[in-house]
């Protein structure tokens, strides 16, 4: 096998990788255990990894649990995605303010943006970026922040050994292996020979930051093990979608009677949105002091669950119903996603399933609609 520049590094080395990029004046950003989850935040440390924890998972069900092997990455999805620090939840975008004369004086934020380091991007997490990336910025309405902070962002993918009950990135062709786009890739092995992590770079500055690791070639052995974990792990999805085109199953179902069944579940919260890893929507909301004196523009997050998305002066919400919403979302999000953007809005990470507080699958309905068209129509499911 030719030489990949591939290396095998251990916990030290792993806790070298985050103290080389604080070095460069990164925010190292990656899992760890707090408030009963694991969570995005940021580390100065590896020893603030969750070695030994993973994750039990289901429909509207999260729980952490301790592991025997002491694993760093050996869980899913959580209830962040990277979207959190490259789209924030909410960012001012201008201030205004009445100078002595009366004028209003208007500021743009022009804070500049984080250099993050995101250590621990799953695989399809990575391709959630890549969708986003694509969204974001291209096009005419180019968001210039997002692009600012994914210009500067360095990501440290970790190769999937372990899906959990509601994974399909199979399904969606995202995973188990990393795909393109990452600055380092990892796969965790442990085994008779040890606990220890493959690692490879996919850009220059990687590969500047693999050279300052502790590290040794990589062996047949660690290669042939990362190898077989990763083809295990595909062969263990706890969901899937049905193997038909699932732009055409939404476009051909949008009457189906299936969509009164799940709305009647549906709570029109909007949770799936938040913790979708590709949903962008924004809205914007203006406030003020007492005085009248100072004004600020902020930008949040929205949802097409809310009533008041649609909503047109002197018409109302044009999606009034939560089956009108929810249809929406699930044909936006695995159908009509491909002819705005090339691709599906969907990367199988499963969190709007474990986040949905009625338990709500997205991969249930999608075969449910299949069985319906299937039935109507005398078609093979």
């Amino acid at each position: 096998m030719a030489d990949d520049g591939a290396a095998v590094i251990d916990k030290v080395g792993l806790n070298t990788l985050i103290t080389a990029l604080a070095r460069r004046g990164r925010t190292v950003i990656g899992p760890t255990v707090r408030d009963g989850a694991i969570v995005l935040a940021e580390l100065s440390s590896g020893d603030e990894l969750p070695y030994g924890w993973g994750v039990e998972l289901e429909a509207g069900h999260y729980r952490l649990r301790e592991r025997a092997d002491g694993a760093a990455f050996a869980h899913s999805a959580g209830p962040q995605s990277w979207k959190t620090f490259l789209h924030p939840p909410r960012e001012r975008q201008w201030t205004a303010a009445r100078t002595a004369d009366g004028d209003l004086e208007f500021n743009e934020d022009r804070t500049p943006p984080p250099a993050y380091a995101f250590l621990g991007v799953r695989p399809c997490d990575l391709r959630a970026i890549a969708v986003q990336d694509r969204v974001l910025t291209a096009g005419p309405h180019a968001d210039a922040r997002y692009r600012g902070r994914r210009r500067r962002a360095f990501l440290v993918a970790v190769e999937c050994t372990e899906p959990g009950a509601t994974c399909f990135c199979v399904s969606m062709g995202t995973g188990p292996a990393v795909g393109p786009g990452y600055d380092l890739a990892l796969t965790e092995v442990l085994d008779d020979n040890g606990h220890r992590f493959l690692i490879r770079a996919g850009t220059q500055e990687g590969e500047s930051v693999l050279a300052e690791l502790p590290r040794r070639p990589a062996d047949p052995a660690t290669r042939t093990a990362a190898r077989e974990r990763v083809a295990e792990a595909a062969d263990h999805m706890g969901r899937t979608m049905p193997p038909v085109n699932l732009q055409t199953l939404m476009r051909d179902t949008l009457n189906a009677e299936r969509w009164n069944d799940v709305t009647a579940r549906c709570l029109t919260c909007g949770n799936c949105t938040m913790v979708c890893p590709t949903c962008f929507c924004t809205s914007t909301e203006d406030i003020t002091d007492l005085t009248g004196d100072h004004a600020e523009r902020w930008r949040r997050w929205e949802s097409c669950y809310d009533i008041d998305f649609t909503h047109l002066a002197g018409a109302g919400s044009v999606r009034s119903s939560p089956r009108s919403r929810y249809r929406q979302w699930l044909t936006h999000k695995i159908g009509t996603w491909h002819d705005q953007f090339g691709s599906s809005g969907c990367v199988g990470c499963g969190r709007c399933i474990v986040w949905c507080p009625t338990g709500i699958d997205i991969t249930e309905e999608a075969h449910a609609l299949n069985a319906e068209r299937a039935a109507a129509t005398g078609q093979p499911r």
